[in-house]
């Protein structure tokens, strides 16, 4: 009887399962999006940010030395008497434009003598309307050497504090005088970050460990400073790990567009980007030296003018969120409202009468804001650089950069080139050496090993947002591209809030528009899914990081402590 032949079981091939990814929690998303005046923190699942002044006062620990404080409002230059008359001139052009305009039901607008609203402002005197007001000042004693937004703003003058703004004009706020080196900054920062977490998102700095971050940065960027930032949050606040995005990206994201032209008109920078499918367009990044802070301080010397009847002082952070707060009030693009106008405000200070004064104001209303698209009146805060993003420096730890890469393409082809090779090595490593450059702009030749990040435009004017808007859009590439951008406007930040001043804009810029674009409709944004201007950008960010798309952008902090800066040129989501 032949024997019984069994199949001896076969042990399958182990196969490696791939663990599941854990949707990211929208609670455990801190999402930081830091600014030159306000810090807008929170978490991914909440509506809305909480938003404080950028700021810290320190205790002055030097003795006798002199307390340094920030500016909270850009600094005036010393205004010669050439300067002064030119920007008169300017200002007397703009008056006359807003003369030859025509009202909604078809009346040309008056021009105000200015000596009327003077005579008026110069014999007002204030009313007081109730007793002292209820806005205490900060209370001081030995045990807060830190104080964080507003409280580090209503710090009574005579505090032994010194007073930091860590990002001025968006980038970093490094000056030579006391807490203005790159350590300092960057401990300032991390003393607001983390007081913020604690008491405005109730996270205690030892449970940051248990939370992730998402960094928010300027388009226009110092590859330097972003590291630092990173480092900051994986290492010093212990966060378990972060991402990093552009303001222009994030801003798509919060509206809900794929593509646009996205203007983010800030407390002290405009920058302007070209976005398509989540990519910012690295050659149509711009940033302009100038925002709402601008238009506050000129709004103030045009207050100055009028015989302003309460006098404001610069130096004093209250004093200066006053005006900002009359800006606000009293500024508009709304061509109906013309001649004498009566306004009242209120001025409260700690521990004293609240006091309320009437005024007469004219056209200086509307010319401050439409600055924006006639720049030569920022003439009052100095010089303003037009920036654009150029090929990186390099950092130390860094080695494999751009720079790097293109320098040893090169050499490959020409040691290829000398060894009679194969022709299609030699196409190829053409390809690779023609891409890289591609990617970068053109402004400094690689092998410069001074090569800067950012590049001042050299131009003859100044560019209004406007023509600002017309400069980004024209370095896209293709003509559909172009098309596809000059269709969709979007406009975010808070430095334009001004009513009125949107109209003015499409008004503008559709008589600048290329002819061969002007027959196809354009979409104006303003206000995104209803959303505050400001918030965007915070939102677009929240909505991301919750994304399953996301997932592989998160740099964990062991990843960081191996890795170090390199791991950016893996993860970042653009161009590093």
């Amino acid at each position: 009887m032949a024997p019984i032949l069994t199949k001896k079981p076969v042990n399958p091939i182990p196969v490696a399962v791939e663990p599941a990814v854990e949707p990211i929690q929208p609670s455990s998303v801190i999402v930081i999006h830091p600014g030159s005046m306000y810090l807008r923190i929170g978490r991914a699942s909440e509506s809305y940010p909480k938003v404080i002044p950028h700021v810290i006062a320190r205790r002055n620990r030097l003795g006798p030395s002199p307390i340094h404080r920030d500016p909270t409002l850009v600094p005036l230059i010393n205004l010669s008497q050439e300067l002064k008359s030119q920007l008169h001139n300017y200002q007397v052009t703009l008056g006359s434009i807003l003369a030859s305009c025509m009202t909604s039901d078809g009346r040309l607008r008056n021009s105000i003598p200015l000596n009327i609203v003077t005579e008026y402002n110069s014999k007002v005197k204030p009313q007081v309307i109730s007793g002292k007001s209820d806005i205490p000042w900060t209370k001081v004693d030995d045990q807060h050497d830190i104080f964080i937004g507003e409280d580090a703003l209503r710090l009574q003058p005579g505090e032994n504090f010194n007073i930091h703004w860590p990002i001025r004009r968006g980038q970093f706020n490094l000056h030579s005088g006391v807490g203005g080196s790159m350590t300092s900054v960057l401990s300032d920062l991390e003393a607001i970050w983390s007081t913020a977490c604690q008491k405005l998102l109730d996270i205690s700095p030892k449970d940051l460990k248990s939370f992730r971050a998402v960094l928010v940065i300027s388009d226009v960027y110092k590859r330097e400073h972003v590291r630092e930032m990173v480092y900051l949050l994986l290492t010093r606040l212990g966060f378990m790990s972060c991402f990093v995005h552009l303001e222009s990206v994030c801003a798509t994201f919060g509206a809900g567009v794929s593509f646009a032209c996205v203007v983010d008109v800030g407390d002290q920078k405009t920058a302007v980007s070209c976005v398509e499918d989540g990519i910012s367009h690295k050659n149509t990044r711009l940033n302009i030296n100038y925002g709402g802070n601008d238009i506050t301080r000129l709004f103030h010397w045009f207050l100055g003018k009028l015989s302003f009847p309460y006098k404001c002082s610069p130096e004093l952070p209250l004093d200066c969120l006053t005006v900002q707060e009359l800006k606000e009030q009293l500024c508009h693009v709304n061509l109906d409202i013309y001649g004498v106008q009566d306004k009242y405000f209120t001025i409260k200070r700690p521990s004293v009468p609240v006091l309320r004064y009437g005024i007469k104001v004219g056209d200086e209303c509307l010319i401050a804001p439409l600055a924006l698209f006639h720049p030569e009146l920022f003439g009052i805060t100095g010089p303003k650089k037009v920036q654009t993003h150029t090929r990186n420096e390099g950092l130390p730890d860094d080695p494999y950069d751009e720079q790097y890469l293109i320098q040893t393409q090169r050499r490959g082809v020409k040691d290829v080139a000398e060894g009679h090779p194969d022709q299609s090595a030699l196409d190829e490593s053409h390809l690779n050496a023609s891409l890289l450059e591609e990617d970068m702009d053109s402004a400094d030749p690689p092998t410069n090993p001074n090569a800067k990040e950012m590049e001042d435009i050299s131009c003859d004017q100044l560019f209004g947002v406007d023509q600002a808007i017309l400069q980004s859009i024209e370095r896209c590439d293709s003509e559909e591209v172009k098309r596809k951008l000059y269709s969709c406007i979007l406009f975010v930040g808070g430095g334009m809030m001004f009513q009125g001043i949107h109209s003015w804009f499409h008004n503008k810029f559709r008589t600048l528009v290329p002819r061969m674009y002007r027959a196809d409709p354009y979409d104006i944004i303003t206000r995104p899914k209803d959303l505050d201007p400001r918030v965007t950008v915070w939102k677009g960010a929240a909505l991301m990081s919750c994304l399953d798309t996301a997932q592989e952008l998160w740099i964990k902090k062991k990843e960081w402590m191996k890795y170090n800066v390199k791991i950016l040129r893996e993860k970042a989501p653009f161009i590093w």
